[in-house]
């Protein structure tokens, strides 16, 4: 389901697909000799394995497709090939080896763009902290509720060059802030004070601006939720996500 103002989610709502979706546990070897004798028991033990024993397999049926089994936790539903190298969920290929969501991975380099070519960076507001190695784009909305959220994390970044995208799609009123922001004589606190803090700046916003350009931008990207963060390796990141997992990307991408 996608959130025009929060992250997309994937995967149904039992705790079990949540946490299997998450792909923060490790998983175990393949036994091979199991997988050539008995493809259900090593399954099942990969998978046990794999979830690290937060659920127990209740039952591991073979499918009418050659080589793909059935596995059953209590009412959710996952398969997993003979070997049990692969296993589907919810519409994703995961890697049960590496463990890693072959799917996302897919899409994450479908949406990916060039940093450099794609974004227009004289329509963003520029700040800079430290000594800003790190680089960040992202389009927010005045009235995004994960953004302001976003933002009073992104105000504690150090070392970071932030451009952020003025992008108003929610409410009616999100134009006339983001423009407001952008006359603002300080364009960067502004922005700042009127995400965290609800300050709408004092001017009529009939300034040059870009906002009409960050829209039709935003629309040309396919940017269709805020906040949205694209890293200089061109990966998208659509909603806002903890601290940890931001300093983590930012290492991991920039």
């Amino acid at each position: 389901m996608n959130d025009r103002s929060g992250r997309r989610e994937y995967g149904a709502t039992a705790g079990f697909l949540a946490l299997l979706m998450g792909l923060v546990i490790l998983a175990l070897p393949v036994s091979r000799a199991a997988a050539q004798t008995d493809p259900a028991a090593n399954i099942r033990k990969v998978v046990e394995g794999w979830l690290q024993g937060r659920h127990k397999v209740d039952e591991v049926t073979q499918t009418p497709l050659k080589n793909m089994y059935e596995v059953r936790i209590g009412t959710d539903l996952m398969y997993v090939d003979a070997r049990a190298d692969y296993a589907f969920i919810e519409g994703n290929m995961i890697d049960l080896k590496a463990n890693k969501n072959l799917t996302q991975a897919r899409i994450d380099d479908l949406i990916r763009i060039d940093f450099k070519k794609d974004l227009p960076l004289e329509y963003a507001i520029k700040q800079v902290s430290g000594n800003g190695k790190r680089v960040l784009a992202v389009f927010e909305d005045p009235n995004c509720t994960y953004c302001k959220k976003l933002r009073a994390d992104l105000m504690k970044m150090k070392d970071l060059t932030l451009y952020t995208f003025p992008y108003p799609i929610l409410a009616p009123d999100s134009e006339v802030k983001a423009r407001k922001a952008w006359c603002a004589k300080n364009q960067g606190t502004a922005w700042d004070e009127l995400m965290v803090q609800g300050r709408v700046p004092d001017n009529d916003g009939n300034c040059e601006n870009p906002v009409s350009k960050v829209q039709a931008l935003g629309r040309q990207l396919e940017v269709t939720g805020t906040p949205t963060m694209f890293f200089t390796n061109g990966k998208r990141v659509p909603g806002a996500i903890s601290p940890q997992q931001l300093e983590q990307m930012l290492s991991e991408n920039s």
